[in-house]
């Protein structure tokens, strides 16, 4: 059985014409009535007029779409089934509506089978049936009535003259205006305030920030184009321009709102003495200044009738590439915000790090620098500080006051129990000393000391503080030792060798035999 073979795939035509979308069909066909070109103005009609008549069709159309059709030709849908405002009715979309003296008028498009041009999209018969009564009410645009005739007649690049004249020059003059209406207003407020407050330095308000200036624009614009009759494409230009300066104004605005929220919440951390949290918040206010800044641009991209998903999902993959290249990086900005977050570090705290001992001088996203006791600077990530022991020394509440003080043999257990009661009472009388915590004992007979441990919590506001009481207390309990007649054991040990025993037991005897010759000649002298 032989081998089927394959069915060759059919490719839709394609219409050069661009009717293959409602978008198409309608911008093709102001393309070419603004050209000039009705015969190919009357290939987007669906109609059965041909000729003469047809282009006078396709004229008045032209006309009316130019001054009624509202300024929304970018969300024309692309799609070659149309944005499907009817399910039930799915080859027909409406562009816009019009207002009549008979009432409204929707511009619809329906799609038709044109033979080799395939299924396109075309101005619908029963639009077409009301376009010249609709034609009769059209006047000529209050634009063209009163600027100057060169102005409307002058075009360069298709455009007329005056449109760059209120591109050049209007904007600009209108963010002039806006910026002496601020300074008019702000000097009006600012002189009540002076008087009022009866402080001749302060200084002029701002009452109109920059995007509510961009606003002020955009307002006028849009009013402008309610009063001024202007052609569909300076229509839609205008519209877009004023849709622009929107997004630019909120974008703006927003970022000085997280700027003054950022400033205000500085105040608050430095007065915690929170440095370490600025760090945190410098990085929110740049993620959210880039998360504003990246929604005004998706959202200028959709009002273009640009669709960002795919965008969004390269992004997405190359944020997890991103991420796991820089992962140590991340690991430190975690750990980072985490130790912000718990408090556990803040500068000027004296602090141990593993084998690491110093002053923290500053906490940062990715790394802490600590200045040592040796005056060197140990930048420590992070990330790493996160799984190790963290010993803040400057955190004490109370200093340890521990000693062992080994007193001689030679002292007797009368002279050891007045320097416990004296050391004790020395310690319990101290304003600094905790007395519950107070313990003085006789703990052990060591190789060459009487060993007296001392125990106590001093409380003191600073490391310094408790050096300089501890002085002070050492130096009592020497004199205690002193004034009960013992002293500092110092380490000592005795040794002996073979040869002094045997001169020893030899200088014994002699000394016997002495003794005996001395009582032998004394017995005589008594008798």
């Amino acid at each position: 059985m032989p081998a089927p073979k394959d069915t060759p795939t059919v490719e839709s035509p394609k219409d050069t014409l661009g009717r293959i979308s409602p978008r198409g069909a309608v911008l093709g066909f102001l393309s070419a009535a603004r050209r000039g070109n009705s015969e190919v103005a009357v290939l987007y009609l669906n109609t059965s007029l041909r000729g003469e008549p047809a282009q006078e069709l396709s004229r008045q159309l032209a006309i009316v779409l130019d001054r009624r059709l509202p300024a929304r030709l970018n969300e024309l849908s692309d799609s070659p089934d149309g944005s499907l405002p009817d399910p039930l009715k799915p080859d027909e979309d409406i562009v816009g509506t019009i207002p009549t003296a008979k009432g409204d008028l929707d511009i619809t498009l329906e799609r038709v089978d044109r033979g080799k041009s395939g299924r396109v999209w075309l101005f619908s018969r029963k639009t077409l049936n009301r376009v010249p009564e609709v034609f009769d009410e059209v006047t000529t645009p209050a634009v063209e009535r009163f600027l100057p005739q060169f102005l409307v007649t002058t075009r360069v690049a298709d455009i007329p003259l005056f449109e760059y004249v209120a591109v050049f020059f209007g904007l600009p003059f209108l963010y002039f205006f806006t910026g002496l209406l601020d300074r008019a207003f702000g000097f009006g407020l600012g002189t009540i305030w002076r008087r009022v407050l009866r402080n001749p330095n302060l200084e002029d308000p701002t009452i109109l920030p920059q995007p509510v200036r961009l606003f002020l624009i955009a307002l006028t614009i849009r009013w402008m184009l309610s009063v001024v009759g202007l052609p569909l494409i300076a229509r839609q230009f205008w519209s877009t321009v004023a849709t622009v300066i929107n997004i630019v104004g909120a974008v703006w605005l927003l970022l000085l709102l997280n700027g003054w929220s950022e400033h205000l919440l500085l105040k608050r951390l430095r007065r915690r003495n929170l440095s370490g949290a600025t760090s945190v918040l410098r990085l929110t206010r740049r993620i959210i200044d880039v998360g504003i800044l990246f929604a005004g641009f998706l959202f200028t991209l959709r009002y273009f009738g640009v669709d960002p998903t795919a965008a969004l999902a390269g992004l997405g993959v190359g944020g997890i590439a991103v991420a796991l290249a820089a992962q140590k990086t991340l690991e430190n900005v975690i750990g980072g915000i985490s130790l912000i977050a718990d408090q556990a570090l803040r500068v000027g705290d004296v602090l141990k790090v593993g084998n690491v001992s110093g002053v923290v001088e500053d906490v940062g996203l990715r790394s802490t620098r600590i200045r040592t006791m040796d005056r060197t600077l140990v930048t420590v990530p992070n990330g790493q500080i996160a799984t190790l022991s963290l010993e803040t020394l400057s955190a004490r509440d109370k200093f340890w006051f521990h000693h062992v003080a080994g007193l001689r043999y030679e002292t007797t257990a009368e002279q050891l129990r007045a320097v416990l009661e004296g050391i004790r009472n020395l310690l319990i009388s101290h304003s600094n000393v905790e007395p519950d915590s107070v313990k003085v004992r006789f703990i052990r007979l060591g190789a060459f000391s009487l060993d007296v441990d001392v125990f106590a919590y001093i409380v003191a506001a600073d490391w310094d503080q408790f050096l300089e009481i501890q002085e002070r207390l050492l130096l009592a309990v020497v004199e205690i030792i002193k004034r009960a007649g013992s002293e500092i054991a110092l380490p000592s040990q005795t040794m002996y060798f073979s040869e002094d025993v045997g001169s020893l037991k030899l200088l014994s005897k002699l000394a016997s035999a002495k003794q005996k010759s001395e009582k032998t000649v004394a017995q005589p002298r008594s008798a």
